[in-house]
């Protein structure tokens, strides 16, 4: 795989992806332009996953396909267990396996991955540290190996088929960021393509802590200068296949194939460089949830299907032919439905591998010493993780990645309260209206009384233009009984009433 990998690609290819834009492409990359890779041409056809051709591609046929209906009920499952994350673990963990044994619906894998690992809770507590990191230069030791690496993970893979694109930035960024949260231990190749996994199904922050975990909980020592604690788990690994396969187990004893030739990328990757891509996937549901026994029991399977019978072993006599098979491993054994049932069915427990590594560590001592690097104790899987560090409710909060403004109905509700309490106070400071007097010493150019309260008549004094009721009918019944009649009529005020009659009257 990594012959088809690095032959692909030319020495321009280490070009520092900072000064590369995703407008500018490098004319020798073997795949194309951004625009090229957005409007795919006839023989580029992706698969569901996103390879656009190499070992990895899914054909048809090869991958078994759930009912749309029986997802559909998968997912729900999924969400209600998110959703309920702290008492599934603690209380219905087996139940959480089972479900991750089927394989985690393919929407929700990402969340998944988080939750099972303990990435979602470290993002929690560390909120804003990733975004400082990035925000850091990084180490030029580790930023020149790391922009050398880019181009080499998952070539055929569209989110990392362009040079300088968004995939192989926010590769870059995780791996930097690694660098400076764990400078002791740096960069390691074998972390790439654990991270460009994880950067498939989730955003680049979430991948980050995804990784931590990974290196820190369930791989912890895999990516230290030295690769000790590989080396152990390759010890762990050859002990436990006397168990399962003996035969598998001397021919390897017989020529002297130590196991760190043949699991090296198998562990470091998690197998994501070796299998086809459905079983990768199902085979890190069940690594995320169960830990590195799973990882073990992969190398078991794939070592006794490969040399596990003697027909197998005819073919390959001697060390040079037994490394060519377990380099070429034969797809019928990888295949997903196959390779998960077999993983199921091997009886080696969390326990077993516990007491191996204390016997091989043992051995180490006598033999080489002390490790140089002492990593942190190993956690064998999620509910481990979470027992170590309980978790607040907080911080196994759902948040949702797209967000749609739905107007509610409870601001119109409130806005209808404040305007009735405004109106009510408007009521409640709003004086009585206060009749108006009418200026007996009126100016002709004063505009008349407002026609919507009409003010009484008043007294009728000489000199004055004030305008009387229209009739004098009005005025009489207007008038209480009791008062006197009206005074006799002057000139001045006949000729008023005579302009404000009602067949004449256009301003009131």
């Amino acid at each position: 795989m990594a012959n088809i990998e690095n032959g692909r690609r030319q020495s321009a290819d280490t070009r520092s992806i900072r000064t590369i834009s995703s407008s500018h492409m490098d004319d020798e990359s073997s795949l194309g332009s951004d625009s090229e890779i957005n409007g795919f041409t006839s023989d580029r056809q992706t698969d569901k996953y996103g390879f656009i051709g190499g070992a990895q591609q899914c054909t048809e046929g090869q991958t078994r396909e759930v009912p749309p209906e029986v997802l559909r009920q998968r997912e729900v499952k999924w969400l209600d267990m998110l959703g309920q994350w702290d008492k599934w673990m603690i209380k219905r963990f087996n139940k959480v396996r089972l479900r991750c044994q089927k394989g985690i619906p393919p929407a929700l894998r990402g969340r998944a991955w988080l939750y099972l690992s303990g990435g979602k809770m470290k993002k929690e507590q560390n909120n804003g540290k990733f975004q400082e990191l990035d925000s850091q230069p990084g180490d030029p030791k580790w930023v020149d190996v790391i922009e050398k690496d880019l181009h080499r993970q998952f070539p055929f893979h569209e989110m990392f088929v362009s040079r300088g694109g968004h995939g192989q930035q926010d590769l870059f960024r995780v791996l930097k960021a690694y660098t400076l949260y764990r400078p002791e231990e740096g960069y390691c190749q074998a972390q790439a393509p654990i991270a460009a996994v994880l950067l498939m199904h989730m955003p680049a922050e979430d991948a980050f802590w995804g990784l931590v975990q990974i290196c820190e909980k369930y791989l912890p020592g895999y990516y230290s200068p030295g690769l000790e604690a590989i080396q152990l788990d390759g010890e762990i690994l050859f002990a436990l296949l006397r168990r399962v396969s003996p035969l598998a187990y001397r021919h390897l004893e017989k020529h002297k194939i130590d196991p760190i030739l043949y699991m090296t990328e198998w562990f470091m990757c998690a197998f994501s460089r070796t299998l086809p891509w459905a079983s990768v996937l199902r085979v890190w549901d069940m690594f995320l949830c169960d830990g590195v026994k799973i990882i073990l029991r992969v190398g078991l399977v794939l070592l006794k299907c490969m040399l596990g019978t003697r027909e197998k072993l005819k073919a390959c006599q001697g060390q040079y032919e037994t490394m060519e098979l377990l380099r070429a491993v034969e797809p019928r054994y990888m295949q997903e439905g196959f390779l998960v049932r077999e993983i199921i069915e091997v009886p080696v427990t969390a326990r077993d591998v516990e007491r191996e590594h204390h016997t091989q560590l043992k051995r180490w001592r006598k033999n080489r010493g002390e490790l140089n690097f002492k990593p942190p104790p190993r956690m064998h899987g999620a509910r481990l993780i979470m027992l170590a560090e309980p978790p607040r409710r907080q911080d196994l909060q759902q948040n949702p990645t797209i967000v749609l403004e739905v107007p509610q109905p409870t601001p119109k509700l409130k806005k209808g309260k404040e305007e009735r309490k405004s109106k009510k106070k408007r009521s409640i400071k709003k004086a009585p209206p206060i009749d108006e007097i009418p200026n007996p010493y009126s100016l002709p150019n004063d505009p008349p009384p407002p026609p919507s309260t009409p003010p009484a008549p008043p007294p009728i004094r000489r000199g004055t233009l004030e305008t009387v009721p229209e009739t004098e009918t009005e005025v009489l019944h207007q008038q209480p009984p009791t008062d006197p009649p009206p005074a006799k009529e002057s000139p001045l005020q006949r000729s008023t009433q005579s302009l404000s009659s009602t067949e004449q009257d256009t301003y009131l």
